[in-house]
């Protein structure tokens, strides 16, 4: 049978396992949200530990908590930060009270247990380890930390490798025309240099947008503790505060403008969700292209072949599949859904406090992390290493028939329309058609038709 101790908090006593280094406010909410079997990312739960670590620091500094307590406390949240089973002692579902309060407990639980170890003497949850602090405060700064901290080690480097070998690869195939198409059909020739120049661009912007976010998420409401007033925090604790996470993490946080807008509202997260949607439409759009081009290899376009990963049925010998831009649509889709749900949460903001950070910790910090691996995933299993099917490309734009719009200007679009109508019928290539159908010679038509000087416009 599993051993048991007794714990007791404001509301009581009651059983919590033995060996566990949490305590009764964790256990009752082990006990009364029994949702979703999910808990809260390690990359929230290490933000929220950091946060206590900085927080004990500039306690100490300002003299609200004896120093060797603090050095108890920062101890602690050491040995849990390197630990790799560290969420193990983090129990709490994501669908708790709307504050996080569970989650701040559980940390200040966690944490007074191995600094009362460590130093000897008891360390209390809520009058050491939470000094100066509200949960209310407290799980707003660590959405806002984790996001900061998992777009600067993983989302925005994997979105540069995106950007350096989609580039890389444009310029190696600037030789290739292709047919373009417009509404799923055949339009005027591109090269695939810039399609894959087009798709760099939209990533571009998006890591410039999302540049522009983490500046925001920097921002933290620290020090506006229960409702945003600061109450029972010392008067220069925000700014030491910041001080002391910036060099934890090597980031540079500072306090909000407005500890009330940060606290009763989470429009900075929604924002940032916002960008990680449109980072996912944009990778949607990469991954359908690659998927459309790749098709067939006999029936469908044709254009390129993906690098083959593995096999594509389990019935039909052969055959392979884009998997990997099936996946990161997938994932695109998910970030696209997290961010409704991150939505309706930030609407949750009432008078003094937002009621559903939980949740929008969990999606934000999801689609990051979506986004990041897919990222790598297109640029080293797709965009990197895909073929281009050079005979397939020359044969589709032989026998297009909207090359005949370089003859617009001198034939008139009705006359060319009838060309290219006739081609098509004809199964021709439309420089057949047009020499029949024109005074204009076949020298002058090869230049007029020829498929590299249409990817420059102009005359």
């Amino acid at each position: 049978m599993k051993a048991f101790r007794i714990e007791s908090d404001s509301m009581g006593q009651l059983e919590v396992p033995q060996n566990a280094l949490y305590g009764a406010q964790t256990q009752r909410a082990v006990n009364n949200f029994p949702v979703s079997g999910k808990r809260l990312p390690a990359s929230f739960i290490r933000a929220l530990i950091q946060i206590k670590a900085a927080a004990a620091e500039a306690n100490a500094e300002l003299g609200q908590i004896p120093e060797d307590m603090a050095l108890a406390i920062i101890k602690a949240c050491q040995i849990l930060l390197n630990q790799d089973n560290l969420i193990q002692h983090f129990p709490v579902d994501i669908f708790q009270t709307g504050s996080g309060t569970s989650s701040n407990m559980n940390a200040n639980e966690v944490i007074a247990t191995l600094a009362s170890r460590e130093l000897g003497a008891p360390v209390n949850p809520n009058d050491h380890v939470n000094c100066g602090q509200s949960s209310n405060d407290v799980i707003p700064s660590s959405i806002h930390t984790s996001a900061a901290i998992e777009l600067s080690e993983n989302l925005l480097p994997a979105l540069e490798r995106l950007i350096k070998v989609t580039s890389a690869k444009a310029g190696n195939l600037d030789a290739y025309v292709k047919t373009g198409r417009t509404h799923l059909m055949d339009a005027m020739p591109v090269k695939m240099s810039q399609s894959l120049d087009g798709w760099v661009a939209q990533l571009q912007q998006g890591r410039k947008l999302l540049l522009a976010m983490r500046n925001q998420v920097l921002q933290l409401g620290q020090g506006g503790t229960a409702v945003g007033t600061g109450i029972n925090a010392h008067p220069d604790f925000a700014r030491l505060f910041n001080e002391k996470l910036s060099i934890l993490t090597g980031l540079d946080f500072k306090p909000a403008d407005n500890f009330f807008a940060m606290i009763g509202s989470q429009d900075t997260a929604v924002a940032l969700s916002g960008q990680l949607k449109a980072l996912a439409v944009t990778i949607m759009k990469i991954a359908n292209d690659l998927r459309w081009m790749n098709s067939g290899p006999l029936a469908g376009l044709g254009e390129i072949e993906l690098e083959a990963l593995q096999p594509g049925s389990s019935m039909m010998p052969g055959k392979v599949n884009p998997v990997i831009p099936e996946s990161a649509a997938m994932a695109a889709a998910q970030v696209i859904g997290n961010d409704a749900a991150i939505t309706v949460g930030g609407q949750s903001g009432n008078f003094e406090l937002n009621v559903m950070l939980p949740m929008i910790a969990d999606n934000l910090l999801n689609s990051i992390h979506l986004l990041a691996n897919t990222c790598l995933l297109l640029a080293d299993k797709a965009i990197a290493t895909f073929q281009v099917n050079t005979v397939r490309l020359e044969e589709s734009l032989s026998r297009n028939p909207i090359l005949v719009t370089a003859l617009n200007p001198i034939i008139g679009y009705q006359k060319a329309a009838a060309i290219a109508k006739q081609a098509y019928k004809e199964l021709r290539p439309i420089i057949d058609v047009a020499e029949e159908q024109t005074d204009i010679s076949r020298q002058e038509l090869e230049k007029l038709l020829d498929p590299a000087r249409l990817t420059q416009g102009g005359g």
